[in-house]
């Protein structure tokens, strides 16, 4: 498929799909006139990367992990390496505080609405 119809099909524009072949998260075939032409499994990586960008992971760290994925579950491969497991751990440590520094700042104003809407 052409790029529009990735974009269109994954709602992510095509500029963010260069960007993501310029990082090496996404490969495509250059057609004979230059043209970009995706495999239908590029639906679900694309999904899988921008999952990868919403849990706040990095290009370079998403470049890192895809290769240990398998595309249509996401699930483990052989290939992640001690070190990756590692430094997902602790990404998601890094979500967890920020989840929980959210939490207390609803709570925050949650008091504070309250208050006011008493007063």
């Amino acid at each position: 498929m052409r790029i529009g119809e990735l974009a269109r099909r994954t709602n992510v524009s095509e500029r963010s799909l260069r960007y993501y072949g310029k990082q090496g998260l996404l490969a495509a075939e250059r057609t004979p006139g230059g043209h970009r032409e995706y495999a239908e499994a590029a639906v679900d990586r694309v999904v899988r990367i921008q999952e990868l960008f919403a849990a706040g992971l990095c290009s370079s760290k998403i470049a890192q992990l895809l290769p240990c994925m398998r595309d249509a579950d996401g699930g483990p491969s052989v290939v992640a390496t001690p070190r990756l497991v590692a430094d997902l751990s602790a990404e998601r440590s890094r979500i967890d505080r920020m989840i929980a520094d959210l939490l207390r700042s609803r709570d925050t104003l949650d008091e504070v609405i309250e208050a006011a809407a008493r007063g």
